[in-house]
């Protein structure tokens, strides 16, 4: 789908209207919904329940990405044509980083239970976090990332128009032996996709538990996350503009990770919270943030 999608529908760079991207927003739903019926046909309804709170997870948490993506496109000043390509394998690289993560954690929970206790603390220190009002979005200057930095010190970046590459093929500034050298240099644009790879690792870190405290299935824990990811770049293209809409989706959010903590934190009193409920709690939550968010007015300063 991603071959398709960038070699047959984004061949040529363009400006990704809202209908375009709501229509890719359905396709992405509608391929994770049929996959969630076949894993209910082939390994039955708990597990096909996993699937779908996991990806409800994931896929709201992708929502929080689209706030940086935001930030990082104005601040590079990106072409509205050329983001397409930079979400593409920035979410290329996503889905390795996730699958890393995800193999990883369910081998050392596999081996070392008390570890999903950690998570369970951490989930609800993320969610506090997440409630409390805070201007770090506003404030973060991405050209000041560490990861830029270090990547500029090495590595040659042209301020030159790049025509949506990644690498270009420029002169050298000094002469040498008489003859001008052609060398190879990143443009701004491969800077963009360092910082857009760089937060969603960050986001990986946050996600990881809360995937695992739904689910100890690799399989389902990698599935899931992979196609909440996919719809993520037509997520971003028909949020843009108007996330402002949804201001309460981050409580909803925090509330959502903070019960996620509190489910794996009482199970060392051996309490266990079924996999039904859980959807029930997760889905309900996040649909009445999303309400409140459309039908509570902002009240103007």
């Amino acid at each position: 789908m991603l071959a398709i999608d960038l070699g047959v529908f984004q061949r040529k760079a363009h400006e990704v209207k809202m209908k375009e991207a709501l229509g890719w927003c359905a396709v992405w739903v509608t391929l994770a919904l049929a996959f969630n019926g076949l894993i209910w046909w082939w390994r039955g309804a708990a597990a096909a329940q996993e699937f779908l709170a996991a990806y409800l997870i994931e896929l709201s948490l992708s929502i929080d990405n689209v706030f940086v993506f935001i930030l990082v496109f104005t601040s590079f000043k990106v072409a509205t044509r050329y983001q397409h390509r930079v979400l593409f394998w920035g979410i290329v690289g996503a889905v390795v980083m996730r699958a890393v993560f995800i193999l990883v954690g369910v081998s050392i929970i596999a081996r070392f239970h008390w570890v999903l206790y950690l998570f369970g603390a951490f989930l609800i220190y993320t969610g506090i976090k997440m409630a409390l009002p805070s201007k770090a979005e506003a404030d973060v200057n991405p050209e000041h990332s560490f990861t830029v930095k270090l990547f500029r010190r090495f590595f040659p970046i042209s301020d030159k128009p790049h025509d949506g590459q990644f690498f270009i093929k420029e002169k050298r500034s000094e002469e040498a032996g008489g003859s001008r050298k052609l060398r190879r240099v990143a443009t701004s644009l491969f800077v963009v996709l360092i910082v857009i790879e760089t937060s969603d690792l960050v986001f990986a870190l946050d996600s990881l538990p809360a995937v695992l405290a739904i689910t100890r299935d690799g399989f389902i824990a990698l599935t899931s996350n992979v196609f909440a990811i996919l719809g993520l770049r037509s997520l971003y293209f028909a949020l843009n503009g108007i996330m402002e809409l949804f201001r309460y989706l981050k409580v909803g959010l925090a509330l959502v990770l903070c019960f996620i903590g509190v489910k794996m934190l009482i199970e060392m009193a051996d309490i266990h919270i079924g996999i039904g409920a859980s959807l029930t709690v997760i889905a309900s939550v996040l649909g009445t943030a999303i309400v409140a968010s459309l039908l509570i007015p902002e009240r103007k300063p």
